[in-house]
């Protein structure tokens, strides 16, 4: 059963065609297969780089964005699925899971009848990326040791976003996110474990 409004007007792939254009976004690959059409993205923020996002739309459902957050999690790791769920309650409107590999999971979902609504209107699918994209950054230094073989971050201080125009867009819708120093982070005294 759909939770679309049966008088809305359909989100097609186009519309999502049109906005990823406007927000100066370009996927690596593009998909469609019974009727779900996927995106794949490739997006930095200002200090975690090439992060791979998936936009997945059901035209009869939502808009969803996610994110493979991390490689895969052992399952000896209790403190690390503790860690997604507080993680869940810490950041609003985003939510984090663990695949069926057990890779860590991020999404925003959008439900259609509000993307229909503002179909005109690419905000409502940036939003959502630049909140995986922030999360992804506040949350660096608590990853990393997940990220990079014996948490060791590699030196990216001579990288610079290649979607800075899209981060600048929404830094401000998201302050929560975005206005923070390196290694900021909302639980930044918990220690990550290998």
């Amino acid at each position: 059963m759909s939770s679309a409004d049966p008088g809305a007007r359909a989100v097609r792939p186009a519309d999502v065609e049109r906005w990823l254009a406007d927000l100066g976004l370009e996927p690596v690959e593009r998909a469609e297969r019974d009727g779900i059409a996927s995106w794949d993205l490739v997006l930095d923020g200002r200090r975690r780089f090439d992060l791979r996002v998936t936009v997945i739309l059901d035209q009869t459902l939502a808009l969803i964005c996610w994110a493979h957050f991390a490689p895969p999690i052992g399952d000896m790791f209790r403190k690390s699925y503790r860690k997604l769920l507080r993680w869940n309650d810490e950041f609003p409107f985003a939510k984090f899971s663990v695949g069926e590999d057990e890779r860590p999971l991020l999404a925003v979902e959008l439900p259609i009848g509000g993307l229909a609504a503002a179909a005109g209107d690419p905000d409502a699918l940036g939003v959502a990326l630049a909140r995986i994209v922030g999360i992804a950054d506040r949350l660096l230094d608590e990853s990393k040791a997940w990220l990079w073989i014996g948490g060791r971050m590699p030196d990216m201080s001579d990288r610079s976003p290649r979607n800075a125009a899209f981060l600048d867009r929404y830094e401000r819708r998201l302050p929560e996110l975005f206005e923070t120093t390196p290694g900021d982070s909302p639980s930044a005294e918990v220690e990550v474990e290998a």
